[in-house]
């Protein structure tokens, strides 16, 4: 999709604007990931986050299945 000369101009006029600098700053600074504990990944967490939304969406799980595989490479 290409942007017109106008919306162009829009965007850069934003770019250069004070106060939208200082608010994608404060946006930055209050940014939060639930996920992350003392700068780690929380894995209980992030299952836990993933438990609830497939029970949220009613998504039935599969059954496990093993991987039968005797040559796997990378």
């Amino acid at each position: 999709m290409k942007l017109s000369e106008k919306a162009k101009k829009e965007l850069f006029e934003l770019s250069q604007s004070l106060s939208f600098k200082k608010d994608m700053e404060r946006i930055t600074a209050n940014r939060y990931n639930p996920f992350f504990s003392d700068g780690k990944v929380n894995i209980d967490t992030y299952i836990e986050f993933v438990n609830q939304f497939n029970e949220f969406i009613n998504h039935s799980p599969k059954l496990f299945k093993p991987m039968i595989e005797k040559d796997m490479k990378l």
